[in-house]
């Protein structure tokens, strides 16, 4: 009779309170790609096409063309690789993905919805040696209360705590400036305070390894753990830029909102409402980011979230590199398969 497991939920209990930012953070949008015109100067454009990734407990998930694959490394030591075809949802030819702002706020539901799904699989594996699979209502479920808290904490209680500013001035937009000052404060000290916990610190190390392989991959050396731990934790693509954005953004579109003689619960709702749309905004302003970094400006605007990404990856060690890479590998080879058969 197959043991029940029962193990997974209290090591991935950590990590639920943390999910939204904590799969943001691994999972950014920000395409960049650097080329070489014929005159031999350097330029950016955004790519065709680009493999990103995600941590996860124990393991590492990536995205490929066709494919999404995970690699987990359970008790017994070997790593378990598994992948999927990637969701119809996120296909290119959608055209959802096709319309500005829709497609910022629809590409980031259903990489919240995968990135919560393999979270959870994959902290069944590590503490089980145990695959699951879980129903879509189980995960949007979760996505829902995660979020929720997510909003609460980041919107929510500055707008509360700028409340008492308000007393000070009869400037809304320096009480909505004092609210986005309170939220980017929560926000790095949110990361600085979960980053300590031994459970996140494994996370972030995943982390540092996912982004090392794929820089790796896009500077055409071998993956190999020697050759992959070369590259820094670092990468330009990485989600804790985008989440910074979200959070500096916000100050502009909050400001736009009156707060004067404005009931408290109405300020809330305008926070909840305005979240996707900010969301989708900040998604529009990576792409042109994107193909505009050649600008020292523009590279300059994203150096914070370079910076930033020191609290949010750690050194990985020979066994993640090796977890990365598999997962890679394994996006890389189900590619490879569907191009040949294209040309059959």
């Amino acid at each position: 009779m197959r043991r029940r497991p029962t193990r997974w939920p209290a090591h991935l209990a950590p990590h639920l309170l943390f999910l939204i930012p904590e799969l943001l953070m691994a999972a950014g949008p920000l395409v960049i790609a650097a080329v070489t015109d014929p005159s031999g100067r350097r330029r950016f454009r955004m790519p065709d096409f680009f493999y990103g990734g995600q941590a996860l407990i124990e393991g590492v998930m990536m995205r490929g063309r066709t494919t999404v694959a995970m690699s987990v490394r359970p008790p017994s030591g070997e790593i378990q690789t598994m992948s999927e075809a990637l969701p119809a949802a996120l296909s290119a030819d959608r055209r959802l993905i096709r319309i500005p702002l829709l497609r910022g706020m629809f590409l980031l539901y259903e990489t919240l919805v995968i990135g919560t799904r393999m979270l959870m699989r994959s902290a069944s594996i590590a503490a089980e040696g145990e695959d699951i699979e879980l129903g879509r209502g189980t995960i949007v479920l979760t996505v829902i209360i995660s979020l929720s808290f997510a909003i609460g904490l980041f919107f929510l209680l500055p707008l509360f705590l700028s409340t008492f500013a308000e007393g000070a001035t009869d400037s809304d937009i320096l009480a909505n400036g004092v609210e986005g000052l309170i939220r980017l404060v929560i926000f790095i000290a949110y990361i600085a305070l979960i980053g300590m916990m031994s459970d996140i610190k494994r996370v972030f190390a995943y982390h540092g390894a996912e982004h090392k392989a794929i820089s790796a991959y896009e500077a055409d050396r071998p993956l190999t753990p020697d050759e992959v731990d070369a590259f820094g934790t670092a990468h330009t693509r990485c989600g804790t830029t985008f989440i910074l954005i979200v959070v500096v953004i916000s100050i502009f579109f909050f400001s736009l909102v009156p707060r004067s003689g404005v009931p408290l619960p109405l300020l809330f709702l305008s926070r909840i409402v305005l979240v996707p749309i900010i969301a989708g905004f900040a998604y529009e302003l990576v792409r042109f980011g994107a193909r505009n970094y050649g600008s020292p400006l523009v590279r300059a605007f994203y150096a914070p979230g370079l910076w930033l990404q020191s609290l949010t990856t750690r050194p990985p060690d020979r066994a993640m590199l090796e977890v990365s890479i598999a997962s890679l590998e394994s996006c890389l080879a189900s590619d490879r398969e569907a191009a040949a058969a294209q040309r059959a």
